[in-house]
């Protein structure tokens, strides 16, 4: 298969897993190169009989996905030829989020770095997340740029937590370690750093390893819950807010002072609450 059309993914293949490493300098921005290719590669694997499992982790160790890209804010059409793909009802961030959740292959993240807005959607996305421990983080910072989550956490993470701490996670907007992100069921478990790859990988392998048919029967049997109206929910009210003047504020403000560095990242929280 070929990969070397691809600018921001590495990609590895191995007894019925591919492994793909997001390289995105400086900080894996989840800009529409990032997005565009890793939807491309779903859809090339998606009918691969040969590829049971993908595994997603980073080939900086920093950070897995940054966020969605603040630039944004001056290209508001940067996203349209993507938009032309998105099933009605949905956001591109959305449509994205629901092909990773939709995918045939188990998907697996292994979260060594940071992963905040999109990039935490997309670790609640997948079928499968394992954290580094002292390493690993998780937020929905969006509150801190007046807005809400676009792209689909209200309704992933209501799967996984109560609503009270769906509400904590978003409204509290603060970094999340992987012990914590643990025990509230953003992740299914918190390894030692020096652990982690050896137990994905042996976990990626042993799943691709299983008979014909198990996986599919599995994802089948265990059900994907319909989030459409939710999703609809969760655009409306994002929408409103982002045509906001203080979310132009804030948005600025925050690549103003720093965000979207890699030095500016590993504090993002407390950059955007000094501009309030």
């Amino acid at each position: 298969m070929n990969t070397s059309n691809y600018a921001t993914l590495q990609i590895e293949y191995a007894q019925g897993v591919a492994t793909v490493s997001i390289n995105h300098p400086p900080v894996n921005v989840l800009d529409v190169a990032l997005m565009s290719e890793i939807q491309q590669f779903l859809t090339q694997v998606r009918d691969d009989p040969s590829i049971r499992v993908i595994v997603f982790q980073s080939a900086d160790p920093d950070f897995f996905i940054a966020h969605v890209d603040m630039t944004l804010i001056d290209e508001p059409n940067a996203f349209d030829e993507i938009a032309k793909e998105t099933p009605n009802g949905l956001n591109p961030f959305q449509a994205f989020g629901e092909m990773i959740r939709k995918q045939p292959q188990v998907t697996i993240v292994k979260l060594e770095g940071i992963a905040r807005g999109g990039g935490a959607e997309f670790v609640a996305a997948v079928d499968m997340a394992f954290a580094a421990i002292g390493r690993a983080g998780l937020a929905q910072c969006e509150a801190l740029m007046g807005i809400i989550p676009g792209g689909g956490a209200t309704q992933y993470l209501s799967q996984r937590m109560t609503r009270g701490r769906v509400l904590e996670v978003i409204l509290g907007a603060e970094l999340v370690d992987a012990e914590l992100a643990e025990r509230y069921g953003w992740v299914n478990r918190a390894l030692p750093a020096n652990e982690l790859d050896a137990f994905v990988n042996r976990l990626a392998r042993n799943i691709a390893a299983l008979p014909d048919g198990v996986i599919a029967a599995t994802k089948k049997a265990i059900s994907t819950v319909d989030l459409s109206e939710g999703l609809g929910r969760e655009h409306e009210a994002w929408a409103e807010l982002f045509a906001l003047p203080n979310a132009e504020k804030l948005i600025r403000g925050g690549l103003k002072v720093g965000a979207q560095t890699k030095t500016g990242e590993k504090k993002l929280e407390h950059l955007l609450r000094s501009i309030f």
